[in-house]
């Protein structure tokens, strides 16, 4: 029998998992693979004392597998703390389908996925997140019920994106509040960074308030189109990140305030619906704070989605999901607050209240 020999350097590399930088006490790390669809997807549950694991399927071509593990574990992570700072009786958990969400999606292929959130038992449920649509989720509701924002006609809460942009939306605005001592966007200037689904609402909101507000994204065709529609202004300079305005909202991927950017940042806050938007979540918010932007807390002001999704669980209505989404505005500015009293970052300050929430319920499991 061949046996093969390994160098210490790929033995190192056969422990992906526990081994990561973002693997931070995950419960339960799935890896599926089917042949016949071509599905090669990663879930991630990172914690459910509060609740059984919610959050959304991501289909992304990332560059390699590895870097698809790292992203279901930090996003999976920054789940738990989403639901646990927003009040809601949800886990954290993540999936991600590793693939090219215009060409490698097929029904068949998200249907094999289903099988395999079903097979877990409801200790996850899925939802939309980037590449996907309600009709993705329609058609993993064929072989799960563990999914939600399924479209309006089925009896789901239909597309999150909306009441995700509003949170953001409410977010922004506690923060202009902290930092300029009004809430009111007239005239300040604003650079969103993607728009997509969350973005383009953003824009809305921002543009009905008479914002001034700059945009920026790969897609040239759809900046033309927000453009138009919005009367936005396409960001033309090289550097986003060294951008002269009020206002970053990033809104596509993470990790964009990293060690590259930080020190470029001009904006005076930092507010925008993408997860994980420091590479280094102790140095990067730190360094925020040190140098005086105003940090909303990602997994505290995108958290709209989950809220809206969290509606078809508990069976309540549109008025109650758009005041759970108000709030992100209070709760924002007691982390601000609360940031300044104990001399932390804002980040670490969110991250305490969230972490007592789960300490607390978890200690009274013991019981």
């Amino acid at each position: 029998m061949q046996v093969d020999v390994l160098t210490a350097k790929e033995l190192k590399r056969t422990a992906p998992v526990f081994g990561q930088v973002s693997f931070k006490d995950h419960e339960q790390v799935v890896f599926c693979n089917d042949k016949d669809t071509g599905l090669k997807a990663i879930i991630g549950i990172h914690n459910t004392v509060l609740g059984p694991a919610l959050g959304g399927t991501r289909m992304w071509n990332y560059n390699s597998e590895w870097e698809a593990l790292n992203d279901v574990l930090r996003l999976s992570r920054g789940m738990t703390y989403k639901s646990a700072i927003t009040g809601l009786n949800l886990g954290g958990g993540k999936a991600v389908i590793i693939g090219d969400a215009k060409k490698d999606k097929t029904p068949e292929l998200m249907r094999k996925f289903g099988a395999y959130v079903d097979s877990l038992g409801g200790k996850y449920i899925t939802a939309e997140d980037v590449g996907m649509e309600t009709a993705d989720m329609d058609t993993v509701r064929e072989v799960t019920p563990y999914v939600t924002g399924i479209s309006e006609e089925k009896g789901g809460s239909g597309n999150p994106s909306p009441i995700t942009a509003y949170g953001v939306y409410m977010g922004m605005k506690a923060s202009a509040k902290y930092k300029y001592g009004s809430d009111n966007l007239s005239g300040k200037s604003v650079l969103v960074q993607g728009i997509g689904h969350v973005g383009e609402t953003l824009v809305d909101y921002l543009r009905k308030e008479d914002a001034k507000v700059f945009i920026s994204d790969i897609n040239e065709e759809r900046l033309e189109a927000i453009k138009n529609k919005y009367g936005a202004i396409i960001f033309e300079e090289e550097d986003v990140y060294a951008a002269n305005v009020d206002i970053y909202a990033p809104c596509a991927l993470g990790a964009t305030v990293n060690d590259d950017t930080i020190n470029r940042l001009k904006a005076g806050i930092i507010a925008g619906a993408a997860n994980n938007q420091l590479a280094d979540e102790v140095r990067h918010g730190d360094i925020l704070k040190e140098k005086g932007i105003v940090y909303a807390p990602d997994f505290l002001i995108n958290a709209g989605g989950i809220i809206n999704v969290y509606a078809e669980l508990e069976n309540y209505d549109k008025k109650e999901i758009l005041h759970k989404t108000e709030n992100i505005y209070n709760t924002t500015l007691e982390i601000l607050s609360k940031a300044e009293k104990d001399n932390i970052s804002s980040h670490f300050a969110a991250l305490k209240i969230a972490q007592q929430r789960i300490n607390d319920r978890k200690n009274q499991n013991l019981k």
